[in-house]
């Protein structure tokens, strides 16, 4: 009932956040899906496909902490839609290319648009929910990469098998322009809304210290490096980003080679998986929310959610004990949920210490962090995947690879914790 009396509109915005993350991890996606066509007919090495993976994490990454300030000085309407536009066109050019090299430099501009998604949806949320209600929203709009990775393993295959592997980047790509009409019909911020009632603009402010994120002075990102709690969200994004980029880009390749999954037909597996990701997503950030309304401190909340979600990605180690594809995917499944879980309240832990005038730049800085870790991992993986194929080992390979999986995330919340055990929030 009092949801009703305040008014909705918060959550229709959430909506629109939710599919364009969907669109940003379906671009981002189809290239793992047609890595076995393209990598006989570009004659990949998984080195090569590491350095294409890498080409886009390190692109990922300086757009990051570019989009971060740029988000915060332009605003999320205007941020939003430059960032959805250079993807878009940068996804459907992977069609006209002709080389390796050629792939390293649109994934590159893919990266560079693509990085403007969370900084803009993340002081979205901000702008629109007060902190109780932050970690449930994001949790919902950062599902939408989990269904971008379920729709990808069903579409991308149909298109691959009808009308070949260049229709697949500029048919997903073109998506993006349909939903820029909607983002320009229907969104604006609280204050300039005209279909937002006074009530639910009331809600949104009814933090005790919402003063502090009015827009009035501007920060330089620079002074950000020196503030303890943002080290707090660095380590944290830097240990566990690049593990849910392994599973976007490798999970297909992995059940293809260990398994011998068909991935020119959709494929059930990875459709298993990444909807048990939206569950995560979704239930994770329900999961704090519910704490601090049970009158939890915001910080206790997000923590012990977070040691949670870290503890249930430890199974994945047993991996390599898996002796049909099923039990790789219920492992997998419960190990790449609680990965999204853990976003969702990691991303929320910005909002809580810092004011939404920074927060945009902050989520640029930590979301550069955890690019940096992608830039190295694939790195990693592909020359670990290398030595081991060379060997005929290939599966010892993915272990290994599973067994850093499972010590990351308790690895990121101890250093996390030691660096800001009550995540006090930043006076700018």
């Amino acid at each position: 009932m009092k949801e009703t009396k305040v008014g909705n509109y918060r959550w229709v915005v959430v909506t629109l956040l939710f599919f364009a993350t969907t669109i940003n991890y379906l671009d981002r996606q189809v290239i793992g899906l047609l890595k076995p066509v393209l990598e006989i007919q570009f004659h990949w090495t998984e080195t090569d496909y590491g350095y294409i993976v890498m080409a886009f994490s390190t692109a990922y990454a300086i757009g990051l902490l570019a989009f971060g300030g740029f988000i915060d000085k332009i605003g999320t309407k205007l941020g939003y839609t430059i960032s959805l536009i250079v993807w878009s066109i940068a996804a459907m050019l992977h069609a006209i290319v002709k080389s390796t090299f050629g792939f390293g430099v649109v994934r590159a501009a893919l990266g560079i648009g693509e990085s403007g998604n969370f900084p803009a949806a993340i002081k979205v949320v901000a702008e629109w929910f007060p902190k109780k209600e932050r970690a449930l929203a994001t949790g919902i709009f950062n599902s939408g990469a989990n269904i971008g990775a379920v729709v990808a393993p069903i579409m991308v295959p149909w298109i691959l098998g009808v009308y070949g592997w260049q229709m697949a980047f500029i048919i997903t790509g073109a998506i993006g322009f349909i939903w820029l009409i909607f983002w320009w019909i229907y969104y604006e911020i609280p204050s300039k809304h005209k279909k937002i009632l006074k009530a639910e603009f009331d809600h949104i402010h009814s933090d005790l210290d919402a003063a502090v994120g009015k827009d009035e002075s501007k920060i330089k990102w620079v002074q950000l490096f020196g503030i303890r709690q943002t080290w707090t969200f660095v380590i944290g994004k830097f240990l566990t980003d690049p593990i849910w980029w392994f599973f976007l880009f490798w999970l297909p390749s992995y059940f293809s080679s260990t398994f011998n999954l068909d991935l020119k037909r959709p494929s059930l597996p990875l459709i298993l998986v990444y909807t048990a990701t939206s569950i995560g997503s979704i239930g994770g950030g329900y999961l704090s929310s519910y704490f601090i309304k049970k009158g939890w401190p915001v910080f206790k909340a997000r923590k012990t959610s977070m040691f949670i979600f870290a503890l249930c990605v430890l199974p994945i180690i047993s991996a390599k004990y898996a002796t049909n594809i099923w039990q790789a995917v219920a492992l997998i499944s419960l190990a790449a949920a609680a990965h999204q879980a853990w976003s969702a309240n990691i991303f929320t832990t910005a909002s809580d210490m810092f004011p939404k005038r920074a927060l945009s730049s902050i989520v640029g800085i930590g979301g550069m962090a955890g690019s940096v870790g992608g830039i190295l991992f694939p790195l990693l993986v592909g020359n670990i995947l290398e030595f081991y194929k060379e060997a005929g080992h290939l599966t010892t390979g993915y272990n290994i690879i599973f067994l850093i999986c499972g010590c990351a995330y308790l690895l990121a919340w101890f250093i996390m914790h030691l660096l800001s055990p009550k995540m006090k929030p930043v006076n700018l």
